[in-house]
């Protein structure tokens, strides 16, 4: 039951996330948001921490902030992956996983 609201509540934020963030678009409705919120799951779980130790040095270097560049740029593959999912560039995808990041952060914390 965790799981399905924790699902739910990132299916929200992809959702606000499409909506606030300009050059991010969505067409085929609730079921692109649904895989999309799917695959960012998989890629956040999965994914992302392995990157994550690989660019250790670089994340060193940087202070921290490449991982901002690695979430943008996991979130800007995620169009290769789910048709129906546009992000118009790498501005965007910055913003968007950023957007994405918070509101998610923001609604399991009220779930």
């Amino acid at each position: 039951m965790h799981f399905v609201l924790r699902f739910l509540a990132t299916a929200v934020a992809v959702y606000l996330t499409v909506n606030i963030v300009p050059g991010i678009s969505v067409s085929g409705g609730w079921t692109t948001v649904l895989v999309v919120s799917l695959v960012w799951s998989v890629i956040i779980t999965v994914i992302r921490p392995v990157l994550q130790i690989l660019s250790l040095p670089i994340t060193l270097i940087t202070l921290g902030l490449f991982s901002f560049v690695l979430n943008a740029l996991l979130f800007w593959a995620m169009e290769l992956i789910v048709p129906g999912f546009d992000v118009a560039g790498f501005m965007p995808a910055l913003l968007g996983s950023i957007v994405l990041s918070l509101l998610n952060w923001t609604i399991q914390k009220i779930v």
